[in-house]
């Protein structure tokens, strides 16, 4: 076991620190490389998002793509972040209508997401634009 991973254990245990926290912090410290099997054989190096719009009868693309290595990254890193920070980040979030809970954020459940954008591509299609959010 691991000094980091030791201390954790240890504040669990003396009552300095609860069981949430304690999970939190041991994601924290995950080393990147423990994606799952999975995700390994998938390949999958980045979430793409494309939306192609019409404003004013000319045509537009935005193209976006993130690494999923820096999806992780933000994932592992938000356990880093005092309960009481994300409350006040969700509640915020709440007021201007993205019912997102940062709380609940972990990185079995990004991991997961990026697996099954493997198998489906989201479209969403309007009179004005294209979304495509997919892994590639």
């Amino acid at each position: 076991m691991n000094e980091q991973r030791k201390a954790i254990l240890d504040m669990l245990a003396e009552g300095k620190i609860n069981a949430t926290e304690a999970e939190r912090l041991l994601t924290a410290i995950e080393p990147a490389d423990t994606a799952p099997a999975a995700d390994r054989k998938t390949g999958k190096k980045y979430l793409r998002l494309v939306v192609d719009y019409t404003e004013n009868g000319e045509p537009g693309r935005v193209n976006i793509r993130v690494p999923v290595a820096l999806l992780r990254a933000g994932v592992r890193l938000s356990a880093l972040v005092p309960a009481q920070a994300l409350e006040k980040a969700n509640a915020e979030m709440a007021k201007s209508g993205v019912p997102f809970d940062l709380t609940q954020l972990k990185p079995n459940e990004l991991e997961e997401l990026v697996n099954h954008l493997d198998e489906v591509i989201v479209e969403v299609d309007s009179s004005e634009a294209q979304v495509r959010i997919y892994s590639e």
